[in-house]
């Protein structure tokens, strides 16, 4: 079943804007990078959040739950790595 991708990438942005401030406290961001017709929603760790050991529980805990609450079509979400900074 395909999502209405634009319905979702509005709720997933809401999502983020209230987690920011948790995530900012300790100098970490999260950038929406797409979601996908099949439910599949993918952002870009930004700051400390690249490089924090706590970023995978971040990930399902927090930004998958509070997601799924609001978009409850989402079926996971999924960090990417930015291909340049990957090449450098």
């Amino acid at each position: 079943m395909a999502v209405d991708v634009k319905t979702v990438t509005k709720e997933v942005e809401s999502a983020l804007e209230q987690l920011r401030p948790f995530l900012a406290q300790d100098g970490g961001d999260m950038e929406l990078v797409e979601v996908t017709e099949d439910g599949v929603v993918r952002v870009k760790l930004l700051g400390a959040c690249k490089d924090c050991s706590m970023s995978a529980m971040t990930m399902k805990a927090g930004l998958e739950e509070a997601v799924k609450k609001v978009s409850p079509e989402v079926v996971r979400v999924e960090a990417v790595n930015n291909l340049e900074e990957t090449a450098q």
